[in-house]
């Protein structure tokens, strides 16, 4: 897993931005009800989608947690007084502090991604809704040349499977309200990174070696491949 707090400074740059921020915070935005008053951004990194939020919608209060003390400070500086520093699993919140949660790019990195779930689930108000990605990995594969190489090498099911995400969901009192999408500007995957990606064996580690130089000697290796277009899905605390 990446060190974040040696890549706040650079993070943005390297993920799309302020395009990919703006198309995230909207299509989340679209799945909160028009009658919340506050929201958490859990892992809200460096902030650059949490500012979005509370931009587009004036009357939303809303509080980014992160527990990467280089992104929160990246975050603070983007939404002064209103970051803290916390774990998703364990979120320094008391019960039902919030009308709707918002988990953008994390679920996918934990094993134990119920634990967030069932978190936000303590956290929300009764009717509540929480809206979070799934199936970030999967939205990479746009049948590109890269994905035909990496194909034999992945390995399921992902901790942000939708269905997994679901049930988890079902079993602390959230139940499905609404998906949406948006495009990933900015993400297309680009050979040589990924291939460096590969080595340092934080995906399809089973490739190893072998399926790094493979993906390195694909043609235009520093050309990104077409963005994926990233999933979200909304629950409804009961």
């Amino acid at each position: 897993m990446l060190d974040y707090d040696r890549e706040a400074d650079d993070y943005d740059a390297t993920r799309g931005g302020e395009p990919r921020a703006g198309a995230a915070a909207g299509a989340a935005l679209g799945l909160v009800p028009g009658g919340a008053h506050s929201l958490l951004d859990v892992a809200c990194g460096t902030g650059i989608v949490t500012r979005r939020l509370a931009a587009v919608r004036p009357g939303l209060r809303v509080t980014g947690v992160d527990s990467s003390a280089g992104m929160a400070r990246t975050a603070a500086s983007r939404l002064p007084g209103a970051v803290v520093l916390g774990d998703s699993r364990r979120l320094p919140f008391a019960d039902g502090s919030f009308d709707a949660l918002t988990v953008i790019w994390l679920l996918h990195l934990l094993a134990d991604a119920e634990a967030v779930v069932a978190e936000a689930a303590r956290v929300l108000r009764p009717g509540g809704v929480l809206v979070a990605t799934v199936d970030k990995d999967a939205a990479h594969h746009v049948d590109s040349d890269i994905d035909v190489l990496a194909a034999p090498y992945r390995t399921g099911p992902a901790t942000d499977e939708a269905a997994l995400v679901t049930a988890y969901a079902a079993a602390h009192g959230l139940l499905p309200s609404g998906t949406a999408r948006f495009p990933g500007h900015g993400q297309g995957r680009v050979p040589r990174r990924l291939a460096r990606r590969i080595r340092d064996g934080a995906i399809y580690p089973a490739g190893g070696t072998e399926l790094a130089d493979r993906v390195e000697a694909l043609p235009d290796p520093d050309l990104p491949r077409p963005d994926p277009e990233f999933t979200l899905r909304a629950y409804r605390r009961v």
